[in-house]
């Protein structure tokens, strides 16, 4: 896909994939939505007919195009005169690329053109099939000066929990997703790119394939683009938002709205474009991480440059005219680079007459200025990424006109390439590098990948496996051991698959904001059921002391965040993964608490209260489900669940949660160790200073009775896993103190009330720090 937009950060548009849309064809697209209709070609001669569309500022669609072919000089033309003519017009290349006349026929044919380098759809008037040796229009479109071609949109950028966050996101097309500078601590244990329906994340949404095309947790990013393809037949106009879900715990890590009736350019699916799924590499020069990629596309060939040059510098690369040496003088190059200043892109196609500068046509040349009309170089991407230039052209196999040369599929070639400055009319000056020996490559082989594996590929595996492996390359931009990977094809399949089928996710509908307003897939409502992490070892617990049920003596609980506690937190003592943060009861880390049947108990619940941002919205409840996250399970699993507080159910049967107040943390030392290098919690928890937010404290009371089962369970109603027990006795007597009380090296510190700042409520947060103290204090004794 083509676009011209200024900010070059957006036209990242999957370097091959884009480049490949020359072309193989289906005869039915997958989609409706091919861009903005422009119009119907008049039906004038030669059967000429089909229905014109701006894809995105310089390419048409033409679908159902029909043309006899028995004109003996027609040709695609585009213009900006009243009405249609050859003078001061500009050809387009024909669907693949070639300059040759229409001589062939067109039965409802869909075809993708591109407008000629520095023109855009605002420079034209009209598109034409027009007969040169006749002077005659066999059909035409009138292109409308207020035509609302479709472009790449900007939308808001992610921030959230886990270290989250990225530039502005960028919507390439209607399948392709760029976020810029994306990072995320990958510390969570199930942390996956979601979509779904309306403004916000629910279990309800869909996991969508990372930049390497897998659906495993995500690992670390530290600022890295990349770029994320819809699956299937799925759309942006289908969805309502994008981000990161922790699927397992039901937490959303942040997310974006998507805006209605975005004016994005098709996909190339959509266009029913079938790229190549498998890429060659070729390392040309390693010190400067140049590569050369390709692939065949029919009649042509897609070639991508990638080298890490200094500024004002040109890569080349070409055909050698002897096939037994890598000779210069006669051959046959493409010319690259990129502009850093303003991103930029070049590919101009040279002869090489000789080894001094152009002069008079003499020399390194263009081929312009040696024939005019001789350029046969169409530049379909460029970009420059974390310093590397990004080149992707295409160009026939076949000679266009006598400065080519034929690139064979059937023999090696021998190749040419060169890197070195430009000169001040920014054309080549003589190589600092070049090929010094011969360098044979088959451009029409099996794909083979032999350039250093991208970011997540295996190492040390067979030729086979390597083939399959690195074949299938990510349509990330900052690769492993340097180099950033090619596009990743289509037909990549993830390592896994949560879902039987993909139909269980997807459905038909009509969405009423799809362009068009055609048939297009959308998002099941279905729900699905939420995977369980896996248990994990126990061993290297902290002792947390359990609190009794003679404790505190006023029933009072004070409910609020802090962190798992590391390897000897959360996850050892429950033998659940934890995503990250824990319930704090009485300033300990998730302890057992002993209750009595009859006695109320109260819980001062400060785990936020705002539900748009869920890392400061944790509603407590009770329940007899050992799991939590009652919002987002599935109905079935509802009924199956006993709440005791923290809920009120409507008439109708609506369940809303009332444990709800301001937000308390305790929070570590940031520039302490880590919480795995404390031997017991009595030592990390002196580390721990209580940070609450402005706003009252939630209270719910609890008066468990003869109906209330042994165990129970406090949680968190929005997300799993950040609770543990309650154990319901009858009476007090007989219940064993000891249990769970640390070793004297285990002590637990009193706590002196947290300071008072600027943004608390004054008076109720005196109380209330005082209250924690004396409960602190009462939880402490028993350590000593």
């Amino acid at each position: 896909m083509l676009t011209t937009t200024k900010d070059k950060s957006s036209l990242l548009l999957v370097a091959f994939l884009a480049a490949l849309s020359s072309l193989q064809l289906h005869c039915h697209a997958a989609y409706p939505y091919y861009g903005t209709k422009i119009g119907a070609l008049t039906r004038l001669h030669h059967g000429v007919s089909g229905d014109v569309y701006a894809v995105d500022s310089r390419t048409i669609f033409i679908k159902k195009f029909n043309y006899d072919g028995e004109a003996p000089a027609a040709y695609f033309y585009v213009g900006n005169t009243a009405r249609p003519s050859n003078e001061g017009a500009a050809r387009l290349r024909d669907e693949k690329g070639g300059t040759a006349a229409l001589t062939r026929r067109y039965r409802n044919k869909d075809i993708t053109l591109s407008l000629p380098e520095g023109k855009t759809l605002r420079d034209v008037k009209w598109f034409s099939v027009w007969c040169d040796e006749f002077a005659v229009n066999f059909g035409d479109v009138a292109i409308p000066n207020s035509l609302d071609f479709p472009r790449p949109q900007k939308i808001s950028a992610l921030r959230g929990v886990h270290g989250v966050s990225s530039d502005n996101i960028v919507i390439v097309d209607a399948q392709t997703l760029l976020v810029p500078n994306f990072s995320y601590d990958g510390e969570a244990p199930d942390a996956k790119f979601w979509v779904g329906r309306g403004q916000r994340p629910t279990s309800d949404g869909l996991r969508i394939p990372d930049e390497n095309g897998k659906e495993n947790p995500l690992r670390r990013y530290d600022r890295k683009t990349i770029v994320l393809t819809l699956p299937e037949d799925l759309t942006i106009f289908d969805i309502g938002h994008f981000g990161v879900w922790c699927e397992a715990f039901t937490v959303d890590f942040g997310h974006v709205r998507l805006p209605e009736g975005l004016n994005v350019p098709p996909s190339l699916k959509m266009l029913g474009i079938s790229p190549q799924s498998k890429l060659n590499c070729e390392v040309l020069y390693d010190d400067l991480a140049f590569e050369v990629r390709w692939a065949v596309a029919g009649e042509s060939i897609v070639v991508q440059l990638v080298a890490k040059l200094d500024p004002n510098n040109y890569m080349s690369f070409g055909i050698s005219p002897n096939k037994n040496i890598s000779q210069m003088i006669g051959a046959d190059v493409a010319v690259a680079w990129v502009d850093p200043e303003t991103g930029n892109g070049f590919a101009q196609d040279y002869y090489l007459e000789g080894k001094a500068q152009c002069s008079g046509g003499r020399g390194a040349c263009p081929d312009v200025k040696i024939l005019p009309n001789t350029n046969s170089i169409r530049l379909l991407n460029a970009a420059m990424v974390n310093g590397y230039s990004i080149v992707t052209y295409q160009r026939s196999l076949a000679a266009t006109d006598s400065l080519d040369l034929p690139i064979s599929v059937t023999d090696a070639e021998s190749a040419v390439w060169a890197i070195g400055p430009l000169n001040d009319y920014r054309e080549v000056s003589f190589h600092t590098y070049y090929n010094k020996h011969l360098h044979h490559i088959e451009f029409g082989r099996q794909p083979k990948w032999n350039c250093p594996l991208p970011e997540g590929a295996k190492s040390g595996i067979n030729s086979a496996e390597q083939e399959d492996e690195v074949t299938q390359i990510p349509h990330s931009f900052a690769g492993g051991a340097g180099y950033p990977p090619a596009g990743r094809p289509l037909n990549v399949e993830p390592d896994e698959e949560f879902y039987e089928n993909r139909a269980q996710a997807l459905h038909r509908t009509t969405p009423v904001h799809a362009p068009q307003k055609q048939q297009v897939t959308a998002l099941s409502t279905q729900h699905r059921s939420v995977p369980t992490p896996k248990p994990v070892n126990s061993k290297d617990a902290w002792d947390i002391p359990a609190i009794q049920c003679h404790e505190p003596e006023d029933g009072v609980f004070y409910a609020q965040m802090g962190p798992t506690g590391g390897k000897h937190g959360y996850p050892a003592i429950t033998g659940h993964v934890g995503w990250g943060i824990s319930w704090y009861i009485n300033g300990l880390l998730i302890p057992e608490l002993h209750v009595v049947r009859g006695r109320t108990y109260t819980f001062v619940v400060e785990g936020g209260n705002n539900p748009d941002i869920p890392a400061k919205y944790h509603p407590f409840y009770i329940s007899d489900d050992p799991v939590g996250g009652y919002e987002h399970k599935r109905e079935e699993e509802k009924k199956a669940v006993r709440i005791f507080a923290g809920v009120h159910r409507s008439r109708s049967g609506q369940v809303t949660p009332t444990g709800v107040g301001r937000l308390c943390n305790w929070t570590p030392d940031v520039e302490g160790p880590p919480a795995d290098d404390y031997q017991s919690f009595g030592a990390y928890q002196r580390t721990l200073t209580l940070k609450c937010d402005a706003g009252e404290p939630g209270v719910i009371s609890w008066k468990p009775d003869k109906n209330t089962p042994d165990t129970v369970y406090y949680h968190c109603f929005t997300h799993r896993y950040l609770g543990w027990k309650i154990h319901v006795h009858d009476s007090c007597n007989g219940i064993s103190g000891g249990d769970g009380i640390g070793a004297a090296s285990d002590r637990y510190e009193i706590r002196e009330p947290a300071p008072i700042r600027e943004d608390y409520t004054a008076e109720s947060s005196i109380r209330h720090e005082t209250k924690m103290a004396s409960a602190l204090l009462k939880l402490s004794r028993r350590a000593y």
